[in-house]
């Protein structure tokens, strides 16, 4: 026999309303949904329907408010989870791994970890590019708090569609690409500066695909001695439920919502009030009051609140450690008055954190707030199971089964996998060289950063020991990876990096995602780190389209696939779906923030070229096809085949640059990626003020165009010193090496054989390289 929660109706607190649901038709359950934008599909309003009959009355509008929240795409991964946990559930080694709740968390050495997490803030900036992408940074940086880490590091892999793309050309209701992204860096910029953590990685990326719904996702590496780390979950009946951190408003109801959904030509005047508003004037002492209280034991397991407010911050603190709650939403801080229940309960205003405290800890717990002058307030208890009682002046709002509410069941949707023409690879024999190079080097995908980088603070903490530029002041350029040393006491650095490739995926979802995982890896090794784990946001489209879905199992399955022939650890990640709309789909867009252990900083190397006579190798098997291509994308050509990929192999390799770095055989490396050879020996160049002859013949492709464009497969560019030539040679043993020339003390010499091919002027095309983006 059903229990019900409720024999007989309670009388609900003032401002609480009933919403009648259990004698509705499916059609009727619809238009409600839509009406209030709750997103409930056809199925879940069966669920809900047939729960309230089995408990004999309506819901409320607190319920419904934080069931919408739960029950997102967004907060529940419902699409996503069965791929998810097939391709990553073997990837969380305990002897490395300490947790994976908010960020995942990895040993690092002693007593020490770190923690790193990216996600997504997609549709927030596509409606409100500065705000969307500040909160982007603010929610990051609070995951990472989550876990008891004090944030270190910060990265933003961003996507635009092209910046000079005119006007007539935008959908109805899109927002130019270069507004866009003005104010998505300016966001960026604003809240991490002012927060004070360092921003070291990155990328920005263009494409026709990323118009209507520009890509924001932001990473965060955190630090921590482990005996700082904290549960995601509630610890015991009766422990204190304290909210930290910023004041309440209505700002980001409904944030969840509008991010489980396509963009539409409405979005922007129907959804910019699901937009938060970040402050983070009051995120740095909300770090400082955290991690003191962290320090002197006092929390015993906490939440941020991100999407879905209170009610999925609460919900999920207190159904991880299998209990209940009991709040008072009139307790909760507001920004502003007139606020109703619900309102309080799913609003996604920033900087705040939900801590379980045990009752005698409470009085020390606030002092500390009150001495960083951030609001803190017991607003609720932990509770024996199965319920959620939710308050309002102590009379009732909501009354439910929380793994009702908090755990949805998953849902089984088609996938169908994409056929896609596998053309070989044209011979580009009748590229002229000087051209081919100045295409790949200037294009938008290729040219300087570094007046974004610039913009961002990746100095602040001090910490940073390889920066995101490399070479010299005068000319910097770019590198594969930076590196944080995280204790002043020792000389063990943290590479950092990010990795991306969606026109692989689009070519070849799983060949393509485990490319990424090459790239991450290739960007590690070259800066002396060995790769220890990575954290994945996987941008996707709708998850209702099969195409989609099947894309999305390829890739998961991709990156495992890399994982376990590199050796990461794969300990968090975060899925973002219905990306997209007005008739624009995005390519698979997997993310990943990648980690490396550097063994001692002494031993790091940076891209840029060292000194004139010293020679230039060629690491790893190079293969003709050019499928995802920047060769291929310039001509917007697809079909190609991918290159192959070889993780296990590119780990043999990798170990053996280690061993060369080591013993300092190898000055500078640089990994060969978008835009083949011609990018990288400019990028190398560019840093060092130096030049380079180079024997395009050397690496075994049948034209000097394909040695220039080709990407594949995983290799790297070294520069060796004569006299530590052969040391060189026996750390790389039997991989593939080639020697493709000289580091010369200006302009670019390339040949075929004996015959001459091109002698670039660098210094000319470094100019328009450095001043070529056009942004901020």
């Amino acid at each position: 026999m059903t229990t019900s929660s409720h024999p007989a109706p309670p009388a609900w607190a003032e401002g609480v309303a009933t919403v009648a649901i259990r004698a509705r038709s499916r059609a009727e359950l619809e238009q409600l949904s839509r009406e209030r934008g709750l997103g409930f599909d056809d199925r879940e309003l069966g669920r809900l329907r047939t729960y309230f009959r089995r408990e004999r009355r309506e819901p409320t509008d607190v319920e419904l408010a934080g069931l919408a929240q739960s029950w997102s795409e967004h907060c529940s991964y419902k699409s996503s989870r069965p791929f998810v946990r097939k391709a990553f559930s073997t990837l969380r080694p305990a002897d490395r791994v300490l947790g994976t709740g908010d960020a995942g968390v990895l040993r690092f050495e002693g007593g020490f970890a770190y923690a790193l997490r990216i996600e997504s803030h997609n549709h927030p900036s596509a409606v409100e590019p500065y705000g969307g992408a500040a909160t982007g940074i603010g929610g990051i940086l609070r995951d990472v708090l989550a876990v008891g880490a004090k944030p270190i590091a910060l990265t933003d892999p961003l996507f635009f569609g092209p910046l000079d793309l005119p006007e007539d050309r935008l959908p109805s209701g899109t927002k130019s690409p270069r507004y866009l992204a003005s104010g998505i860096i300016a966001g960026i910029r604003d809240y991490g500066n002012r927060v004070g953590v360092p921003t070291v990685s990155g990328g920005i990326y263009f494409d026709p695909a990323y118009v209507v719904n520009p890509l924001v996702n932001v990473g965060c590496v955190g630090f921590l001695p482990r005996r700082r780390l904290r549960p995601n979950r509630a610890r015991a009946v009766g422990d204190r439920l304290l909210l930290v951190g910023g004041l309440t408003g209505r700002d980001g109801i409904g944030g969840v919502a509008f991010a489980s959904q396509e963009l539409t030509d409405r979005s922007e005047s129907e959804s910019r009030g699901a937009v938060q508003l970040g402050n983070p004037i009051v995120k740095e002492p909300l770090i400082h009051a955290c991690l003191e209280s962290f320090d002197r034991g006092l929390v015993q397991g906490l939440k941020d609140l991100g999407g879905g407010g209170i009610a999925s911050a609460a919900g999920e603190l207190v159904h991880a450690g299998g209990f209940g709650s009991r709040i008072d939403l009139a307790r909760v801080p507001l920004r502003e008055t007139g606020l109703r229940p619900w309102e309080v309960w799913v609003s996604e205003s920033q900087e705040r954190m939900l801590l379980d405290v045990r009752p005698r800890d409470v009085a020390a717990v606030l002092e500390i707030f009150r001495r960083f002058d951030v609001p803190a307030t017991d607003i609720g208890e932990v509770t024996g199971p199965p319920f959620e009682s939710i308050e309002w002046n102590g009379a009732p709002a909501a009354r439910l089964r929380v793994a009702f509410r908090v755990d949805p069941p998953v849902r089984h949707r088609p996938t169908r996998t994409r056929h896609r023409a596998r053309r070989p690879a044209p011979d580009l024999g009748a590229e002229e060289v000087g051209r081919l190079v100045e295409d790949l080097v200037l294009a938008p995908d290729s040219v300087s950063r570094e007046p974004v980088i610039r913009v961002y603070d990746h100095e602040v903490q001090g910490r940073t020991v390889v920066k995101p530029l490399h070479g010299r002041v005068a000319s910097p350029s770019h590198g594969d990876a930076a590196i944080v040393q995280p204790r002043a006491e020792s000389r063990r650095g943290l590479a950092i990096t990010t990795a991306t490739q969606p026109w692989a995926c689009r070519e070849d979802a799983r060949r393509g995602a485990t490319w990424v995982v090459e790239e991450a890896a290739r960007n590690l090794y070259a800066v002396g780190a060995r790769p220890d784990a990575f954290t994945n946001c996987l941008n996707f489209g709708n998850p209702e389209d099969p195409a989609v879905l099947g894309d999305l199992a390829a890739v998961t399955q991709g990156l495992a696939d890399g994982a376990r022939g590199l050796g990461f650890a794969v300990p968090s990640g975060n899925v973002s779906l219905y990306n997209g709309g007005l008739g624009h789909e995005i390519p698979p867009t997997p993310v990943l923030l990648a980690t490396g252990i550097v063994e001692t900083i002494d031993h790091a190397t940076t891209a840029d070229l060292k000194a004139p006579g010293d020679a230039l190798y060629l690491l790893g098997a190079s293969d003709p096809n050019l499928g995802g291509s920047l060769w291929a994308r310039r001509r917007s050509t697809e079909g190609f085949a991918l290159p192959p990929c070889d993780p296990s192999g590119l780990r043999g390799l990798g170990e053996g640059l280690l061993r060369a770095l080591g013993s300092n055989a190898v000055v500078a490396a640089h990994d060969v990626s978008d835009g083949g050879l011609a990018v990288t020996l400019a990028e190398m160049a560019f840093g060092g003020n130096l030049g380079f002859e180079v024997d395009l013949a050397a690496t075994g492709l049948t034209s000097p165009g394909l040695a220039l464009a080709a990407e594949g497969a995983s290799r790297l560019v070294v520069e060796v010193p004569e006299d530590r030539a052969a040391e060189f040679r026996r750390a790389i043993g039997r991989r593939p090496l080639a020697r493709l020339g000289a580091v010369t003390e200006s302009g670019g010499a390339l040949s075929w054989g004996p015959r001459s091919l091109a002698t670039l002027d660098l210094d000319a095309l470094y100019a328009r390289w450095r001043t070529g983006l056009g942004l901020p």
